[in-house]
């Protein structure tokens, strides 16, 4: 009854609008307006993620199936609560958005004109669903060639952590790193011109040993149209290395340095204007590993956060641009873990086994917002809080502060199967693309946790 009631409004709404209004003018009091195409969803939850799941017809049983319909059409689209929780669906680009709908079987329904062709989003608005997984395509016209098609995968795999030093002894040790200007993924259908250090976001681990003497080469590739640089904050030095490596596009500069201090360092470019540079994809870390090593973990992973400052809003389709206004007053209209939207809810999910021990390396690209690092439904054995790695390291901690430009290094143990969720407790952010997973497999210990039926208190049961 709640579809057709919003649907009969909605229909007079679009009755009364001449731009909407049908070929044939309807005798008055009488309703003829009937939608163009219409699709059935139901909210359900699957591998772990909030979604939207297909009821009828050729989209039955797809999570967030892509909704083709001709150009011009008139859209419906019925939600059908299949979970028990709140629940909403909206397709922001045609300003279509249902009411609330909070119980198991309730429904509702949006109706409008696709009157654009391409891609759009559609998607549950409430707190941090679609950060769980509730939205999905809604194709326009013809399906468009993807954005992405041409485009450069510029995620860094969260593994990519290099070999540990062990016990050996100070060496020489050469990096090489080529900073390269090239159209990356951010996400599905978009895309962004990426500066970066060999060709991914955050650029590599860098992992060399207390006492080594490292030389780092310079290239920026022929192709690029900028000056680039590298500053190492673990570098005793002018600029960190920075003021003997501005480098024009097809050249190679060098500079020797040896790593004296412990811990877990920012590396980025320091050519003005420096904060472009960095928002651009132009940060990574370097591990200066104390005497003797790290002590051994069974996993360990590679995580930066970043922002993108773009002309267009978070979730436009197509190349997004770089706007300076945006990074001047530090509003980010993208955050991302490793690069890209989905570069760790997708691609690289973080992979576990019940009983592990996980390191992750965890720091701030920026350039402007401070992180406070929480994996939900985990709390952090040991947090060697800004990365010092001399210093006594806290324990049982939930959630830490990292400053753009600073880093952590954090270790638990896994005790318990299932996803667990990498966010900045600002949870603002995960709905501008700051998530990742942490997916466990293993048995189940119900002595730690299991869920439990409820208690009607009221019967004594």
């Amino acid at each position: 009854m709640r579809i057709l009631l919003i649907f009969f409004a909605f229909v007079g709404s679009l009755l009364a609008a001449p731009s909407f209004a049908a070929d044939a003018a309807p005798q008055r009091g009488t309703v003829t307006y009937t939608p163009d195409i219409t699709f059935t969803l139901r909210t359900n939850i699957a591998d772990g993620k909030l979604v939207f799941v297909g009821d009828a017809g050729a989209i039955a049983g797809k999570v967030n199936p892509d909704l083709q319909v001709p150009e011009n059409a008139v859209v419906q689209i019925n939600v059908i609560n299949g979970d028990g929780a709140i629940h909403d669906i909206s397709v922001p680009e045609f300003g279509a958005k249902s009411d609330q709908i909070t119980g198991k079987g309730a429904a509702t329904a949006i109706v409008f004109r696709a009157n654009k062709n391409g891609t759009f989003e559609y998607l549950c608005t409430l707190p941090g669903h679609k950060a769980a997984g509730m939205f999905g395509k809604l194709v326009v016209g013809e399906p468009q060639e993807q954005a992405e098609s041409a485009a450069l995968d510029i995620a860094q795999d969260p593994t990519a952590v290099g070999e540990p030093v062990g016990k050996r002894g100070p060496q020489k040790v050469v990096v090489n790193l080529e900073t390269t200007e090239v159209v990356g993924q951010l996400t599905s259908g978009s895309t962004y011109k990426y500066w970066t250090f060999n060709n991914k976001v955050p650029g590599p681990l860098v992992r060399v040993r207390v006492g080594d003497t490292v030389t780092v080469n310079l290239s920026n590739a022929k192709e690029a149209t900028h000056i680039h640089s590298v500053d190492f904050h673990a570098v005793t030095g002018p600029g960190g290395g920075a003021a003997v490596t501005q480098v024009a596009p097809g050249q190679t500069k060098s500079f020797t340095f040896k790593a004296m201090h412990p811990g877990l360092f920012v590396y980025h470019c320091a050519t003005p204007m420096v904060a472009q540079h960095i928002t651009n994809g132009m940060y990574g870390m370097i591990l200066v590993e104390p005497e003797g090593g790290l002590p051994k973990v069974d996993r360990e992973f590679y995580v930066m956060q970043g922002e993108l400052y773009t002309a267009q809003k978070h979730g436009s389709q197509g190349m997004q641009e770089f706007s300076l206004e945006k990074l001047l007053d530090e509003n980010p209209e993208h955050l991302m873990f490793n690069g890209s939207m989905n570069a760790l809810t997708d691609k690289y999910k973080l992979q576990a086994k019940v009983g592990e021990s996980l390191r992750i390396f965890f720091g701030v690209g920026g350039p402007n917002l401070t992180s406070s690092f929480h994996v939900i439904g985990e709390v952090f054995d040991r947090v060697y809080d800004k990365a010092s790695l001399t210093s006594p390291p806290l324990t049982d901690v939930q959630t830490t502060l990292v400053p753009p430009g600073g880093a952590t290094m954090v270790e638990f143990k896994v005790d318990v199967p299932g996803n667990y969720i990498l966010v900045d407790h600002a949870l603002s952010r995960v709905e501008k693309g700051l998530s990742g997973v942490l997916s466990v497999t293993g048995e189940e210990n119900h002595s730690i946790f299991h869920s439990t039926e409820a208690v009607d208190h009221t019967s004594g049961h």
